[in-house]
């Protein structure tokens, strides 16, 4: 007779909190985009940004915008696959990380960076994070947590 070490309910609990964290986490991501998308030069400036740090942040490029909605979309929509188990979690946590390194790379690109200071920290917290839902959404499928059923 074996007896089983946990059951998969009890073993991935920590699946469950960090999921739950991490749609917290993009949900505010979610907020954050939103703004960014539907962001004016009056907004931007009432909020304490310099006439020509508005300007730049105002005038970045569309595809800056739908990189970030890829990746706090992504990150939210991969963290509700991990709470349910599903193996397509995976890559769309993937298409998130790969969402924020474009908008990473973008305002590089564009020298956001340097206009608005703090940018580049944030930026890279929020990549971070990407990395580790996905290592975490990996882990998860390497232990067998996730399922293919839709």
């Amino acid at each position: 007779m074996t007896i089983p070490s946990a059951t998969p309910a009890r073993a991935a609990l920590w699946l469950n909190i960090i999921a739950a964290l991490g749609s917290a986490w993009n949900s505010f991501g979610l907020t954050q985009w939103a703004d960014f998308a539907f962001r004016t030069r009056s907004s931007l400036t009432m909020r304490g940004m310099t006439a020509a740090a508005a300007d730049l942040y105002y005038g970045l490029p569309l595809w800056m915008t739908i990189a970030f909605a890829m990746g706090s979309g992504g990150g939210l929509t991969g963290c509700v696959g991990l709470i349910l188990r599903r193996r397509w979690a995976v890559p769309v946590l993937a298409v998130s990380l790969g969402g924020y390194i474009t908008l990473f790379a973008g305002d590089a690109m564009h020298g956001v960076f340097a206009a608005i200071p703090g940018q580049m920290a944030i930026l890279s917290t929020v990549v971070a994070f990407a990395v580790g839902l996905l290592a975490v959404g990996l882990l998860a499928q390497r232990r067998a947590l996730l399922r293919s059923r839709v």
